[in-house]
């Protein structure tokens, strides 16, 4: 039986020079109390993929919210030292990085580019909307198991 060739989704991929931007991290006085965080970006030469990375990089501006897809680069002491990531089903990005709060949170100058195959799925409208309404909900103290469903 012929069936439809699926593309899996990859992993985010570090940027050409990622290893002087972590090296530069690191090397900071402050690097094993800090956590760093690459820029979002996605693999998509569509102006709503540019649109939405400006979005993605306000949020963590004015909110200290990156995502896991960004890439957190935590120190070991300073990971242990907010209890690691919970196991939960989804947004253990999000708690561990609201554990680590704003203060300790520092961008990496450095893209890390990340697929845009559900973003051309499901609308570059409709896939942040739905991503926002998640995170509200989490923060409502809608249980994780219960968002995942909604996530999909």
């Amino acid at each position: 039986m012929a069936g439809r060739a699926t593309t899996p989704l990859r992993s985010p991929e570090p940027p050409a020079g990622w290893e002087e931007a972590v090296a530069a991290f690191i090397s900071r006085p402050e690097g094993s109390e800090r956590a760093g965080y690459f820029s979002f970006a996605l693999g998509d030469p569509e102006p709503a993929a540019r649109r939405l990375e400006r979005i993605v990089a306000w949020r963590c501006r004015a909110w200290g919210l990156p995502y896991g897809d960004q890439g957190l680069l935590i120190a070991r002491s300073l990971y242990d030292a907010v209890g690691g990531f919970a196991p939960i089903p989804l947004m253990e990005d999000v708690d561990i990085v609201r554990r680590l709060g704003r203060r300790r949170l520092v961008p990496i100058p450095a893209p890390i580019i990340c697929s845009a195959r559900r973003y051309r799925r499901e609308g570059y409208l409709r896939r942040p909307l739905r991503n926002l309404l998640c995170l509200s909900l989490y923060f409502a103290g809608v249980p994780p198991r219960r968002i995942a469903r909604l996530y999909g």
